[in-house]
């Protein structure tokens, strides 16, 4: 987004553009609950267990960023859709916990994310699925499949092998998209690929003897960035009934009073539903 800023100088864009994307999703899909997760921090417990972990993000935002992460928060407060973080735990985490305890409940959920490590909370009966708002793109269970060429199971073991430089976790010398997927077609887990190029025979791969060495000499990095890359699911005080999700629309005298502070004054006409 372009620079922004509010009348007393406070920069905004970021939180512009996160105000105006919520408001276009909560215009076109009508959710009937929803709950809006952030990270805590820029550190948590991953960062302690593997220190190079989103080492390039550093860890403390940018001066004119850092602001913008309560407004952030506000901006969802006031458009009436409940707030979860936890100190310690990611967004990832958060999000995780809240669909399983929705699943356990009967319900679903759709995650509004691109995020590739989200993946693996697509379930097979679909009732988990993920949305990315951007390409206005489901992907389900046979989605993941088809993009990534193994399923959201095995998504933390993908990622092992073939690292995820957005996250700064390295993979495995060798591994690219087709052979990370290949590999785990023909073995299912990290765990079970054999470290004897021999037992490789008719995995669709070149250089196995080469991979099998490059796994056997990086198994405990692999193992260990496997661990970063799997969502916790129990993140402990998410526990949280549906009925507590259910959108009832924007507090119009918070939203208002906020949109005036930014100087947002005509996106508050954008509001699609106002808590009555």
């Amino acid at each position: 987004m372009p620079e922004r800023y509010a009348p007393d100088g406070t920069p905004t864009n970021a939180a512009y553009g996160f105000a105006d994307t919520l408001i276009r999703y909560l215009g076109r899909d009508a959710p009937s609950h929803l709950a809006c997760c952030f990270d805590h921090s820029m550190t948590s417990f991953r960062t302690e267990l593997f220190p190079s972990y989103k080492e390039s993000r550093g860890t403390e935002p940018p001066p004119d960023l850092a602001p913008q992460f309560a407004l952030c928060r506000e901006v969802a407060t006031a458009l009436g859709i409940p707030v979860f973080e936890k100190e310690n735990y990611e967004a990832d985490d958060v999000i995780a916990t809240l669909c399983d305890g929705l699943l356990a409940r009967g319900a679903g959920a759709v995650v509004v994310s691109a995020d590739k490590d989200l993946a693996q909370l697509a379930t097979e009966d679909g009732r988990v699925s993920l949305y990315d708002l951007q390409r206005d793109r489901v992907l389900d269970a046979k989605g993941v499949v088809e993009r990534f060429g193994v399923t959201p199971g095995q998504i933390p073991d993908y990622l092992a092998l073939l690292g995820d430089t957005i996250d700064d976790l390295p993979g495995v010398p060798g591994f690219g998209r087709k052979a990370a997927a290949a590999v785990l077609q023909a073995f299912e887990t990290l765990d079970r690929v054999p470290l004897d190029p021999e037992a490789w025979a008719g995995v669709p791969v070149r250089g196995a003897k080469r991979l099998a060495a490059a796994l056997a000499e990086h198994r405990e990095q692999a193992l260990r960035v496997r661990e970063l890359a799997t969502v916790v699911r129990d993140v402990p005080g998410v526990a949280v009934p549906a009925s507590e999700l259910a959108w009832k629309g924007a507090d119009p005298d918070r939203f208002e009073a906020l949109a005036r502070r930014l100087g947002w004054g005509p996106m508050a006409t954008r509001v699609p539903r106002w808590r009555t």
